[in-house]
């Protein structure tokens, strides 16, 4: 979501700036030539001619609002959706907030994961309910890989001064090849 709305944004923006552009090209176009019946740019003469004859219970009107209306709520559904994803730690304080970002929490994962002896790659990603964590191994993976790097990955959590703890996610895959 976020994506969607750094995408968005600007497209707004500029359509808000080149309506704004062709507003003080009107006003000053309708100033300067003060008995001319149409816009320089924008045919707003034969707009206000074909609003005029529309009332509020009209087709239309009711289309063009619904349409607006839910736009609008997209929008606001953009934007609330897009906030940011942090993680809670506990201050040294009651009064003191502490957060993290889920990125710091992923590295952190990683490098312990990537720690155990066997493992060569591991990709993590971390939410505030969740740390999927997938370690891959040289050769034949051993039985117990999985719950080595599970528990260094408890380990690491319980370190950790987390408000809420998120569960753990561990698989491990076996990488073909040589070193």
């Amino acid at each position: 979501m976020r994506m969607l709305l750094r995408l968005l944004a600007p497209l707004i923006g500029l359509a808000m700036a080149a309506a704004g552009v062709l507003i003080v090209i009107e006003v000053v176009a309708g100033w300067a030539r003060s008995n001319v019946s149409r816009g320089l740019v924008v045919p707003w003469h034969r707009w206000r001619a074909g609003i005029e004859n529309l009332s509020w219970d009209q087709p239309p009107v009711a289309g063009v609002a619904i349409a607006v209306a839910v736009v609008g709520l997209l929008l606001v559904l953009v934007g609330l959706l897009a906030r940011r994803s942090v993680i809670t730690i506990d201050g040294p304080a009651p009064e003191i907030t502490v957060t993290t970002s889920p990125r710091v929490l992923a590295r952190l994962v990683g490098r312990r994961v990537r720690a155990t002896g066997d493992v060569f790659s591991a990709s993590v990603t971390a939410s505030p309910r969740k740390v999927s964590v997938v370690a891959q191994v040289w050769g034949d993976a051993d039985p117990e890989l999985r719950s080595a790097v599970r528990a260094r990955v408890d380990e690491l959590l319980d370190e950790l001064p987390l408000h809420r703890r998120p569960r753990v996610a561990v698989s491990v895959h076996e990488r073909k090849g040589s070193r």
